[in-house]
């Protein structure tokens, strides 16, 4: 060998040993090769105490702190159930003023709800993870589940609606999505959230059968099958504990009992107390409220209840350091499955696609309620004239609403999508516009206008003589109108405190319809309203917050180029007091005075933070929504799951796998759905369990399986529709288990909870 080689050779030698070396040296945290676990050890074993107390609570309003000295990168958090918003500057609510920060907008939870459809929830959740990852964010915070118990809950338009089993089949799909992207989801808020005004005040009282099997069974399925890695706390407290540190909550059901190996999140300002926050569950605090600033402290986040009151407690031997570990190692799991998971992508922000996924979503939850008379498709226009009339039609509605507030790319309104679109198919028709009514002042959040910013020098009266001397004459008279995401209209933070329409809109659609009988009501709100004038009016469709392509959806279902196929994910009575919570006066509560504790952060007594909370006692227990009106005998202005179409359909021939449900706990219906109008549309097969002979109190029936079908004219298919045990099971409060009792049962099949044709009985064995 030569003097050359056998240089080279050493250098070789040297080259792979070094490289051996340093491969040996590496820590396993740092090998995205190495099982999870492991790296979580790994990381937990190099971190200092105040390394560890540094990622479990915020650094700024949507972030938390990596550990630089280790490579661990900060995490990013934003709020996003319909779209990621904008970033605010770092220790403030206002807008960062940057310019690649915008976003697609879409359609609200109730609208995702309403098209009954995993395909499309799995669509959902996949784009809003590609937008969160290209926006880089580690956390969208959603999607929210919680239950429409009172059509006044200001949020319920972020929700899914009144039914668990519909709630917890959607979010699953959702929560895949995103977190396909490598991007967590956090399901909210956990739990017993059900209305707003005073959140932070209401203690909730609820049966453990209720709380099993109405509110928490969509929480269990974002744990136990989508494998979400963030739940986000609520506000309220339950059985006198706040939520976001509630022992039976998180400790008990999460993460005990469902297993839960993910990050725990205050919602913002939800912790208040360090001994609780430490030993009931909570990982990850944000948002809460020092005086840290104003005392002139560096950094008021350090003074967060899981900031420097729980070192000292630590120090002092007041808490256990394993349960700081066991927050630790829940964050650090999340970091591994989000800002140091290798096999992330950049994401995409934008994209046509997501505009077309928008889109697609909004006209397949877009719920036609009402068609005397088949007013609808627009396809009669011999005068060549079309009215719309409303403030809604003009005003931004991906504004306002609280955290879930976007500032959007484009927005597409009501009137500019009816526009665009006629002069697309009839170009000789006009498109006139009235306002009709106004709600007063433009309104803003984050900086960004919510409204028309022209002066309205009219009056009400005029307002409405003018959209009715228009309406005179006009082949169709549209008129978009309900709630508007302003406080008290469908907004963070506030309940609405009615259940009719506000600023006139009543008085105006019946003048409406006085001077013109081609009324079409489109609504724009995320639950029910009052409707006077119902039954005066021919066609009423319900809209939602639809998002950027609102203008383009609504158009397209007005004109016929989109069929509807949505269907109502709540039940829409015709009073307030039909609803349970209504009926037995138990919303919003009762005051009651709050007796003081000693607070480890400030270091003296103190109240829970008011001097007064609210009793709320969930009397109607499990009877919510169609539940309710079932063991009533009430008769809802639009049922649970009703939503009509612009073709027909029947179905037929409903079949049974088998008589008796077998050991392996599956049972399939089947059901032939045939198309028998004449246009391609789409049906939503729902079926709805009854139990013969309960030895408990149970709803008359409850929604345990649907599938979506599209079909073209005079085509029909087979539609199976599968059960388990868990389908036919009750809680059963003594057992503190699922309970599946022998007998009969029946299964109801049809297109809505108030059309069910089709019977068929088994048994479950002893």
């Amino acid at each position: 060998m030569t003097i050359m080689k056998q240089t080279i050779f050493v250098l070789l030698l040297l080259f792979v040993g070094g490289a051996q070396h340093m491969q040996a040296q590496r820590p396993a945290y740092l090998d995205a090769s190495q099982p999870i676990e492991k790296r979580v050890e790994s990381a937990l074993s190099l971190m200092t105490l105040d390394e560890k107390i540094r990622i479990i609570h915020a650094q700024s309003k949507f972030s938390a702190a990596g550990v630089p000295r280790l490579g661990i990168p900060d995490l990013w958090t934003s709020d996003g159930p319909h779209g990621v918003r904008a970033n605010t500057l770092w220790d403030k609510w206002g807008q960062a003023g940057q310019t690649n920060d915008s976003c697609v907008a879409f359609p609200a939870l109730t609208c995702l709800a309403a098209t009954f459809s995993t395909d499309m929830a799995l669509r959902y959740g996949t784009v809003l993870g590609e937008e969160a990852l290209y926006r880089s964010k580690d956390m969208i915070l959603g999607p929210g589940v919680n239950i429409n118990r009172t059509p006044l809950n200001g949020r319920n338009f972020e929700y899914m609606g009144e039914d668990p089993f519909l709630a917890a089949r959607l979010c699953v799909p959702y929560i895949q999505g995103v977190q396909a992207n490598g991007v967590s989801a956090c399901v909210k808020h956990f739990a017993l959230n059900n209305d707003e005004e005073y959140r932070t005040k209401v203690n909730v009282t609820v049966s453990d059968r209720a709380l099993r099997e109405i509110y928490l069974p969509a929480f269990e399925a974002a744990v136990k099958e989508a494998g979400v890695w963030g739940v986000m706390g609520a506000y309220n407290l339950y059985d006198g504990q706040y939520c976001c540190h509630n022992e039976v909550l998180l400790n008990r059901i999460l993460k005990q009992e469902w297993g839960f190996d993910g990050v725990v999140v205050s919602d913002w300002g939800g912790c208040r107390n360090t001994t609780q926050a430490a030993r009931n569950g909570l990982d990850m605090e944000f948002g809460s409220y020092t005086d840290g600033l104003a005392k002139g402290k560096a950094n008021a986040y350090d003074y967060y209840y899981l900031a420097l009151p729980y070192k000292r407690a630590l120090l002092e031997g007041k808490l256990d350091m394993k349960e700081l570990d066991d927050k630790v190692r829940r964050v650090l799991r999340l970091h591994f499955r989000t800002t140091m998971n290798p096999h992330r992508s950049h994401g995409y922000l934008c994209s046509e696609d997501h505009y077309e996924a928008a889109c697609t979503i909004g006209e397949e939850g877009v719920v036609l309620l009402q068609n005397k008379g088949s007013l609808l498709p627009m396809r009669n226009y011999k005068n060549r004239r079309v009215l719309v009339v409303g403030e809604n039609a003009v005003k931004m509605m991906t504004v306002g609403g609280g955290s879930s507030s976007l500032k959007v790319q484009r927005e597409v309104s009501p009137l500019d999508g009816l526009r665009r679109l006629m002069a697309q198919l009839c170009p000789d028709v006009t498109v006139d516009y009235e306002r009709g009514y106004v709600r007063g002042a433009d309104s803003s959040q984050d900086g960004i206008s919510s409204g028309d910013k022209e002066a309205e020098s009219r009056s009400a009266e005029q307002l409405m003589a003018d959209a009715v001397a228009k309406a005179k004459g006009a082949d169709y008279v549209i008129f978009v109108g309900g709630l508007n995401k302003s406080d008290y209209q469908d907004c963070e933070g506030h309940d609405r405190k009615a259940l009719e329409l506000p600023y006139g809109q009543d008085a105006v659609v019946a003048a409406l319809v006085k001077a013109n009988p081609n009324v079409v009501f489109v609504n724009l709100s995320g639950a029910a309203v009052a409707m006077p004038w119902r039954n005066s009016v021919k066609a009423v469709v319900q809209a939602w917050y639809l998002g950027s392509e609102a203008g383009t959806v609504i158009a397209r279902i007005l004109t016929g180029e989109a069929n509807p196929s949505g269907k109502l994910p709540f039940t829409w009575m015709e009073r307030l007091d039909d609803y349970g919570s209504h009926a037995l006066g138990t919303y919003p509560g009762t005051w009651y005075d709050t007796p003081p504790f000693y607070d480890e952060r400030l270091g003296r007594n103190v109240t829970v933070g008011y001097k007064k909370l609210i009793h709320e006692d969930y009397k109607e227990g499990i009877y919510v929504g169609y539940r309710w009106a079932d063991m009533h005998g009430i008769r809802p202005a639009f049922a649970f799951g009703h939503g009509l179409s612009y073709t027909s359909f029947r179905l037929s021939d409903l079949r049974v796998s088998q008589l008796v449900m077998p050991a392996n706990g599956q049972l399939a219906f089947t059901v032939n759905v045939k198309n028998t109008g004449k246009r391609a549309g789409a049906e939503v097969v729902q079926l709805y369990i009854h139990d013969d002979e309960a030895s408990v109190d149970r709803p008359y029936k409850e929604l345990k399986a649907f599938a979506k079908v599209w079909l073209q004219p005079g085509e029909d298919r087979d539609v199976t529709l599968t059960i388990d045990r868990r389908a036919l099971s009750f809680w059963g409060e003594l057992q503190h288990d699922w309970v599946l009792e022998p007998g009969t049962f029946t299964a109801l099949v049809g297109t809505a909870a108030d059309n069910l044709p089709l019977k068929a009985s088994f048994k479950v064995a002893e």
